[in-house]
C-alpha cells in the first residue's frame, strides 16, 4: 500500500521533538524526500493489544469554529456581525492554504502526520458529528496531562469506529493544551489505500510495540482501544460490557515509557449502529473481521449507513502511574497481567457510572 499517495514531490522529514503533536511537526520543503518514505508503513506487525482505533483516521483540528458573529440588534457590537473584511479574510485563508498545499510547503513528521491538514479539513469535517449530532460532553479532562506523555486506554464499540473520531476532536477542542492523539490502529486499516493514508495524515498509526514506544518517549499523548474488533464489533445485546484486552501490550509500553495510564470510557457509541447479526459469509469473503446487521442497515442502502444521533459522555479517570517501576518490568508478565486487569476493571466502572449520569440514549426523543 502506498502511504505517499497525493504528497507533492519534495519533503524533508525530521523526527518529532518531545512536545505534543501539535507542536512538534517536520518542516516540509519542496525537493526533498517523501515523509512517508523515510518511514514505510508497516515496519512492524503486533504490538499493544489496541483495536481499531480510528484507523479511520480523522485528527485534531484547529478548535472552536469561527463564524460570524449574530447580533444586528441596537444592543449587538461592532464586532458582533460580520462584514466584507471577514470574508476577504477567510479567503486570502483558503487561497493561502492551497498555495502552501500545491507548493509542498508544510509540515509532517516522521510518522506522516499532517497537522495543517488535519486542522484546517479533517477536523472540520467531522466537527459537527461531535458538535451537534453526538452533543458529546466530556467529564475528568483534567486528568489529562497538559504537554507530556500518556497512554489514553479506551473502550471500543459502535460497530464502525466513529469513537476514535470522537475521543480524537474531544482531546483537541476540549483540553486545555489541545492536544492531538496519535491513535494506534490495526494493520487492516493500513492496506486500505485511502483510509490508510488518511489515518497517517491524521496521526495514527499502526499498533505495535516499536511505533508506540517511540511516540510516549517523544512526549505524545497516544490512544489505544485493548478489545480491537471484539469490541467494536460485538452484538448490541452485550453493550457496555467490555471484552477482553488482550495479552496487555499497552501496559507494557506505558511501563517502559514511564507515562500514566488514563483510563477513558466512552458512553453513546453503542447506539449509533445497533447490531442485531451479522453476515458473516459475505464478510468473509471481503476479508473483513465482520459485516453488521442493524435496524436499518442493510434495508436502507447507504441510508442505513447514517449513525443514529444518541447522546454521547466521554469521562477520564484518574491517571494510574507506572514511573514507579523499572523499564524491565515491563517483561514481568504477572506485574503486566494484574495492571491490565486493573485499568479494565476502572473502565467498566465509569462506564456504569456515565451511563446513569447520561440517562436515555435520544433524550430529545425519549
Amino acid at each position: 500500500m502506498s502511504e505517499t499517495a497525493g504528497e507533492p514531490e519534495g519533503a524533508e522529514v525530521i523526527p518529532i521533538s518531545r512536545a505534543r503533536s501539535s507542536h512538534a511537526p517536520a518542516r516540509r520543503e519542496p525537493g526533498g524526500a517523501l515523509p512517508d518514505e523515510a518511514r514505510p508503513a508497516g515496519v512492524c506487525s503486533g504490538g499493544p493489544d489496541a483495536g481499531t482505533g480510528p484507523e479511520t483516521g480523522a485528527g485534531a483540528g484547529t478548535g472552536p469554529e469561527t463564524g460570524a458573529g449574530a447580533g444586528t440588534g441596537p444592543e449587538a457590537g461592532a464586532g458582533d456581525v460580520a462584514g466584507p473584511d471577514d470574508g476577504d479574510r477567510r479567503l486570502a485563508e483558503l487561497l493561502a492554504f492551497l498555495r502552501r498545499r500545491i507548493a509542498g510547503e508544510y509540515e509532517v513528521d516522521e510518522f506522516g502526520f499532517d497537522p495543517e491538514l488535519t486542522d484546517k479539513v479533517l477536523l472540520e469535517l467531522i466537527r459537527p458529528l461531535y458538535r451537534h449530532w453526538f452533543r458529546v460532553e466530556t467529564v475528568g479532562m483534567h486528568n489529562v496531562p497538559g504537554d507530556s506523555g500518556a497512554l489514553i486506554v479506551a473502550n471500543h464499540s459502535g460497530t464502525l469506529p466513529f469513537d476514535g473520531l470522537m475521543l480524537q476532536v474531544a482531546l483537541h477542542d476540549d483540553h486545555p493544551g489541545r492536544r492531538a492523539l496519535r491513535l494506534l490502529g490495526a494493520d487492516l486499516v493500513y492496506r486500505l489505500p485511502v483510509l490508510g493514508h488518511l489515518s497517517r495524515k491524521s496521526g495514527h498509526t499502526l499498533a505495535c510495540r516499536e511505533d508506540a514506544d517511540r511516540l510516549l518517549r517523544k512526549g505524545e499523548l497516544v490512544g489505544v482501544f485493548p478489545e480491537g474488533f471484539k469490541g467494536v464489533g460485538k452484538p448490541f445485546s452485550e453493550r457496555y460490557r467490555l471484552q477482553r484486552f488482550g495479552r496487555g501490550g499497552f501496559v507494557a509500553s506505558a511501563i517502559r515509557a514511564g507515562v500514566p495510564i488514563v483510563p477513558c470510557a466512552i458512553v453513546g457509541a453503542e447506539e449509533i449502529y445497533p447490531k442485531i447479526g451479522d453476515l458473516r459469509f459475505l464478510a468473509r469473503a471481503l476479508g473483513l473481521p465482520y459485516l453488521p446487521i442493524t435496524p436499518l442497515f442493510p434495508w436502507l442502502g447507504p441510508l442505513g449507513l447514517v449513525p443514529l444521533p444518541s447522546k454521547w459522555m466521554i469521562g477520564f479517570g484518574e491517571p494510574i502511574r507506572t514511573d514507579e517501576f523499572d523499564p524491565d518490568d515491563a517483561d514481568d508478565p504477572m506485574l503486566v497481567f494484574n495492571l491490565t486487569d486493573q485499568v479494565r476493571e476502572v473502565i467498566q466502572g465509569r462506564l456504569d457510572e456515565l451511563r446513569l449520569r447520561r440517562g436515555h440514549a435520544f433524550p430529545p426523543f425519549f
